[in-house]
Formats: C-alpha cells, sequence, structure tokens
C-alpha cells in the first residue's frame, strides 16, 4: 500500500489502507443493517404475524428502496454542503428508524423503519462513493473499490452469525440497537479521521436547478447511463439472493443452524473474488473483467437451468457449487461497474453517485420483489433470474462496444 495522501493535521497522515477500511466500514454498515437481521426473519415473523414468505422478504428489500430514493437526496446535497456534514445527517436518520424498527408491532412499522434505514444509511454509502471518486480515477479507481469490497465482504460473512448469537441470548429487537452501537462506532471514527474531500470553491450553490443541471450532465454519458442499468440488473439479482436465502437454505432445505455458515461461505468468495480483483484491473482493464465475468456469469446459470428444469432442487453441494462460481463471478462485475459509471463524470461525483446508485437500486428492487414470488419451493427462479438479468446486460455491454467502434468520441 501506497503511504498517501490525507493530512487530517499537520501532525498526521492516514495511509491508503485506513482510507480503504474506513471507506469500507462506512458502506458495512448497509450489509450489517441486512445480513445480520436474516437469521431473525422467522422470529420477527411470529411476533408481527407474518406468515406470508414474500411479506418477509419486504423486510430485505425495502431496505434498499430507502437506500435508493435517500441516495438520490443526499448524493446532491454532499455537491452543496460537503461530504461530512451529510454523512452525519443520514447517521441521525439511521439511529431514529433503528430504533422504529426495534419498537415495530407490525409489518406496516417494520417497513417504516426499514425504508428510513435505507434513507439513513444511503449517506454514508453514497457520499463513500463520492469520496472515493473526489480522491481516485480511472484503474486506480477500481483498483481502490475492489480493496474496499474485500474488507466490506467480511461484514456479510460475520453479520448472520452475530444475529444469531444475540437471538440466542437477546431477541430479535436487541439486533437492530447493535446496529446502532456498530454506526456511532463507525461515525466517530469517520469524524476524527477523516478530511473533508470537497473544498468549499468546488462546492455547487444549492439551488432548484442543482438536480436538472447534474441529471442533464449524466444523461450526457452513454457510457455512464449503460453501465447503471447494467448495474440495476446485476443489484437486481444479488438483492434477489438476500431477501430469499432465509427462504432457500432454511426453509427448502432445513439448514436452520447451518445457515450463517453457508451465507459466510458465499460472501467469503465475493470477497475473494473482489479481492482478486483490485489485482487484476490495472492489467487487464475494468471493461474486459466486466465482460469476461458477465458472459460466464450468464452460462454457469444456463447450465443450471438446463440440468434442473422441472425437478426438485438438487443436493446441497450442487447448489452451492452453482453458487459459488456466481458470487466469483459476480465479484468481478460490482466493483467494475460502479467505477466505470463514475469514471466520466468526476466533475459531478456527488450528483453522479446519487443518480448511479437511484437507479441501479430501484431497478434491482423491482427486479428481486417480482422474481421473489416465483421463489417458493425450488431455487430453480432464482437462476432464471441470473440467466435473464446477465443476458441482457450482455446485450447493453455489446451496445457500449459497438458505440466506441463507430465513434472515437464515445466515452468509454
Amino acid at each position: 500500500m501506497e503511504e498517501i495522501i490525507y493530512n487530517f493535521s499537520k501532525k498526521s497522515k492516514v495511509s491508503e489502507f485506513e482510507f480503504i477500511a474506513l471507506m469500507a466500514f462506512l458502506m458495512a454498515n448497509v450489509a450489517l443493517s441486512i445480513d445480520a437481521l436474516l437469521p431473525g426473519l422467522t422470529d420477527i415473523g411470529k411476533s408481527l404475524n407474518i406468515f406470508e414468505n414474500s411479506n418477509l422478504q419486504l423486510i430485505i428489500t425495502m431496505i434498499f428502496m430507502g437506500l435508493g430514493f435517500g441516495e438520490l437526496i443526499f448524493g446532491t446535497l454532499s455537491d452543496s454542503f460537503g461530504r461530512k456534514p451529510i454523512v452525519y445527517l443520514g447517521v441521525g436518520i439511521f439511529i431514529l428508524a433503528s430504533i422504529i424498527s426495534a419498537t415495530a408491532i407490525n409489518i406496516e412499522m417494520m417497513l417504516l423503519g426499514r425504508v428510513l434505514q435505507g434513507v439513513g444509511l444511503s449517506a454514508p454509502r453514497t457520499v463513500s462513493i463520492a469520496i472515493i471518486r473526489d480522491s481516485y480515477q480511472g484503474n486506480h479507481m477500481a483498483k481502490i473499490m475492489s480493496f474496499i469490497s474485500a474488507i466490506f465482504i467480511l461484514i456479510p460473512m460475520i453479520a448472520p452469525m452475530i444475529g444469531l448469537i444475540i437471538l440466542e441470548v437477546f431477541n430479535w429487537q436487541a439486533i437492530f440497537y447493535f446496529q446502532i452501537l456498530f454506526v456511532v462506532i463507525t461515525i466517530l471514527w469517520f469524524k476524527y479521521r477523516q478530511q473533508e474531500t470537497l473544498s468549499k470553491k468546488k462546492r455547487i450553490k444549492l439551488s432548484k436547478k442543482l438536480f436538472t443541471n447534474g441529471l442533464r450532465e449524466f444523461v450526457k454519458y452513454k457510457q455512464t447511463l449503460i453501465y447503471t442499468v447494467i448495474a440495476g440488473f446485476m443489484e437486481g439479482v444479488f438483492i434477489l439472493y438476500l431477501s430469499t436465502s432465509k427462504q432457500i437454505f432454511q426453509d427448502q432445505y432445513h439448514l436452520i443452524k447451518e445457515f450463517p455458515y453457508v451465507f459466510a461461505a458465499l460472501s467469503f468468495v465475493f470477497g475473494i473474488s473482489t479481492f482478486l480483483n483490485g489485482s487484476l484491473v490495472i492489467k487487464y482493464g475494468m471493461h474486459n473483467l466486466v465482460t469476461i465475468s458477465l458472459y460466464l456469469f450468464s452460462f454457469t446459470s444456463l447450465i443450471y437451468l438446463l440440468s434442473f428444469y422441472n425437478s426438485e432442487n438438487p443436493d446441497i453441494i450442487i447448489l452451492m457449487s452453482f453458487l459459488f462460481f456466481q458470487f466469483l463471478f459476480l465479484g468481478f462485475i460490482f466493483g467494475n461497474l460502479s467505477a466505470l459509471a463514475m469514471q466520466p463524470i468526476g466533475h459531478i461525483a456527488g450528483i453522479g453517485a446519487a443518480i448511479f446508485s437511484f437507479v441501479s437500486m430501484i431497478l434491482g428492487v423491482i427486479i428481486a420483489n417480482f422474481a421473489g414470488k416465483y421463489i417458493s419451493t425450488t431455487a430453480f427462479p432464482l437462476f432464471g433470474t441470473f440467466f435473464g438479468t446477465s443476458f441482457v446486460a450482455l446485450i447493453l455491454l455489446n451496445i457500449i462496444i459497438i458505440n466506441k467502434r463507430k465513434s472515437k468520441n464515445f466515452n468509454y
């Protein structure tokens, strides 16, 4: 790691490693708020009289809805007021929302809390991307994003185990209070160790036209638009997996106690590929890695569909083997997509990150909510969604290639 970059005081410097770790922990609050709750969905369902699996899935997917809308707001505001104040505002909303969720007496109150949790967490999530874009660009940005994702993935690995331990010692409400503790520790680290990356002279005056002007600038870049839609499709398969993982592993395969370890194993695979991407992206380039990985992801899904069409679930070892390769390829897709989309729009990093996150997240939630209804007795619809979304993503990716060949000025 290089010794860089940020002067927090005249006497202290922060290494690139600490910067990566801090950004990872800011983003990891999202993962903790989702994954730690997975083992508790059954208990929440019993406590709030939720009997339909599709309604339990909403407890997971609705936080993504809040993330999408929140990022649209906070990303824009961060270009006017700076990065750090917006993070503080979002964390305050998250803490209030966590209390609402912990004290929920029905599904409506729970979903309100979850949406607001997403709104609050959208601030550190989208501002983190803007901070990274303020500081890096190109393949180096993709490298930093990959290392951040590699550390970030440690949280999904251990979050279900943390949730299970809390359930056994306390109750599902305590999971939300643990989330509050984690975000408070992270925000104190952020407050005292991260400097503001958007100087006052570079801030955009807040006005009614701020977002519309940013949107007009955003849509000028065909590459950014296409990569944003591709990210939405891939976000959909990831949200779908998260919202149905309890249903597949605990209900279909009856892996109640084993669920956190199964979840951690797949998260580990995702983390390894993300880490490898950070090492390979400089040599092979972001676009090439995304293209190859999307083809492999789609091909693996198709093999599963052809092998288990109109049949029951295969042995858990077979299912895990297929998911192993799916998550291996996903690790090379996610980190590069955001960097590719943000590359041409560094001059509107806050608004750009907001629009990118909003479009990809909302598209992902729509896909996950639609496909989740069909996952009842087998995991087959999960792989059907994997194939369908990746196939469309490949079509869009080839549009980028065609446009690049037609125009030397195409933003690639």
